[in-house]
């Protein structure tokens, strides 16, 4: 049981969780203001403002190096893994998810001519533009330069 109880307490983990989460709950918020719809899909929806997955990263290699230091072996691993996650989700997710538009338009054109094809819809909002993946990031950053500085020295 002790394993789990730090596990809760790992301020690194929960520090990358809390951003995921702020970005996640955002996009439910800015598609609210813009549709003027309550669609609770964001959530959980991949895609969208801003990057849910760069928050997550960008908070996560800002925290490894406030607590191990900028220096250190597992800041470098961070900073790395991040890069790469940032890049995946501005690259090949956004280009999978113009393929699905693509593929999407073809379908409904092959739909309005009586083909017989199966008319399951691809998800098209898959990956990010750059500029969501850098908000992304600004914001995981900005929430474990906020934790380090202030949340974790009240508690």
């Amino acid at each position: 049981m002790q394993e789990v109880a730090d596990i809760l307490h790992n301020q690194i983990l929960i520090v990358a969780l809390i951003a995921c989460i702020t970005a996640q709950g955002l996009k439910l918020v800015i598609d609210l203001i813009r549709s003027r719809k309550l669609n609770l899909t964001y959530l959980l929806a991949p895609g969208g403002m801003p990057s849910a997955h760069s928050a997550l990263v960008g908070a996560l290699a800002t925290s490894v190096g406030l607590t191990m230091g900028w220096s250190s072996a597992e800041f470098a691993i961070a900073c790395l893994f991040a890069i790469i996650v940032m890049y995946d989700a501005a690259g090949v997710r956004q280009a999978a998810g113009k393929q699905a538009k693509i593929l999407n338009q073809l379908i409904d054109e092959l739909f309005q001519e009586k083909h017989n094809f199966n008319e399951e819809r691809l998800k098209e909002l898959l990956g990010h533009t750059p500029f969501q993946v850098l908000v992304g990031l600004s914001l995981g950053i900005s929430i474990a330069m906020v934790f380090s500085k202030y949340v974790w020295q009240v508690i």
